[in-house]
């Protein structure tokens, strides 16, 4: 039997009465696979520990299967969780360690059929009397899988199972779980900060930032229609690029918005998308274009709904079936403080020994104040002042372009660009969309 599961207005505050969820609601169908997709600290971690019965609930309501379930003992839920950690016994064999929760459940049975048929749908099952130090990591995350899958449990909770693991194995895992998932039919809710694995892996994405739910969606519609900046720029490879632009609306001329030293200029009549943007008139406002909204000119005239502006090449990656270029067009970049590596203000050596604070300490203090800060940064629209430094861990330039690896493009070079105005993102100074219209439905996938 597969579980419904349902979060109304949950909320979990910890020491200090710092709330690490904030009224969380979400309703989770049988058999659905759902990812919790967010940034370290935001909380994802401890949803999934108030599902399964680890960590009390504050405030609101857990429903399994409609009926209310806060204080229902983790062995009553019937879940099974795979932690980030493997958490297998080292002194028990995988054959062991994937039927012990069988013989807790019931210590008269004989746990072996369904060790080995689970073994089997692994494909571990000449692993099953190796201890785990004899295991590498990806064998040790199957044989925690397999003492999930051997409970037949109501849902799968996965707490970042694949963090621990290199690149080519998570990949490969990450298949495996998908496929095991769907013919299994068990609702699943997985936790991962890797928005890759969210995007193929979820049949639904809840995005959270700061214990607060942003949006929740197929991959398709949060990635198409992100309902803010911080989904937006947390959803996509390359990065969204995201730019502080000023609308100006005059009633003799055509509506652009001002990057800089350069503007788009809004094609007449406007869209009714477009129309929106008469009330930011004089307005400082967010601009995000993905990497595909905009493309290098090739001796081709400008296509409708199309805008042209030059970029100076700042950077070139191959990345083999393409390139990412860097280009720096006199914008000026916003910054989304959560995505970009925290710089903390240095402190005295001597100050910071006599006040004794830790590492932890630090630690603590810097992810507090990242999740009260803005959700965007941006200067005063008048602000003339010199163009601030790449955040750290960025390259230089303003605007990232994903072109065919057959261009030829050196540092230096001024290029031609495209915008395509119909995949134009405008968000205001709070970070909310602002175009495309906030009311347009998320139909992609219906």
């Amino acid at each position: 039997m597969t579980r419904a599961i349902a979060l109304h207005d949950v909320s979990k505050s910890y020491a200090r009465g710092q709330r690490v969820v904030d009224g969380l609601s979400l309703d989770i169908a049988p058999g659905e696979f759902l990812v919790l997709l967010g940034p370290s600290g935001c909380g994802k971690s401890t949803v999934l520990r108030m599902i399964a019965g680890l960590e009390d609930i504050d405030a609101g309501e857990l429903l399994l299967d409609g009926e209310f379930a806060n204080h229902w003992q983790p062995s009553e839920r019937g879940m099974a969780m795979v932690f980030q950690n493997f958490a297998l016994y080292p002194n028990m064999t995988g054959r062991d360690n994937i039927g012990f929760p069988l013989r807790i459940e019931d210590p008269g049975a004989d746990p072996a059929p369904r060790v080995f048929a689970t073994a089997r749908m692994l494909g571990i099952e000449d692993l099953l009397d190796r201890f785990p130090s004899q295991l590498s990591g990806g064998e040790r995350q199957r044989v925690a899988m397999g003492r999930a899958i051997a409970r037949h449990p109501s849902a799968f909770l996965m707490d970042e199972p694949l963090s621990n693991l290199d690149a080519k194995l998570r990949n490969h895992l990450r298949a495996e779980i998908s496929q095991l998932t769907r013919e299994l039919g068990v609702t699943t809710v997985y936790v991962t900060h890797d928005q890759a694995e969210a995007m193929s892996l979820g049949d639904r994405v809840a995005v959270l930032r700061g214990g607060v739910l942003q949006q929740v969606g197929t991959p398709r519609q949060v990635y198409a229609l992100p309902r803010n900046v911080f989904t937006a720029a947390f959803i996509g490879t390359p990065r969204i690029n995201l730019l502080r632009g000023l609308v100006r609306a005059p009633l003799d001329g055509a509506m652009t918005i001002s990057l800089g030293k350069q503007a788009l200029r809004l094609p007449e009549p406007l869209s009714l998308d477009h129309q929106l943007l008469r009330v930011q008139q004089g307005r400082e406002v967010i601009v995000g274009l993905r990497s595909e909204a905009v493309r290098i000119a090739r001796h081709s005239s400008a296509r409708p709904g199309e805008v042209a502006i030059t970029g100076l090449v700042e950077h070139v990656e191959f990345q083999g079936h393409e390139i990412l270029v860097h280009f720096n067009t006199g914008s000026r970049p916003a910054v989304v403080p959560e995505l970009e590596a925290p710089r903390p203000a240095a402190r005295p050596a001597r100050r910071r020994r006599r006040e004794g604070a830790t590492v932890l300490d630090r630690l603590r203090e810097r992810a507090g104040s990242r999740r009260a800060g803005p959700v965007v940064v941006l200067e005063h629209p008048g602000d003339t002042g010199p163009e601030p430094a790449p955040p750290e861990g960025r390259l230089p330039g303003d605007l990232v372009v994903r072109t065919t690896p057959d261009l030829r493009l050196q540092h230096g070079m001024q290029v031609p660009l495209l915008v395509d105005l119909a995949h134009l993102f405008v968000f205001d100074q709070q970070g909310d969309r602002i175009c495309p219209s906030p009311d347009r439905l998320p139909d992609l996938d219906e």
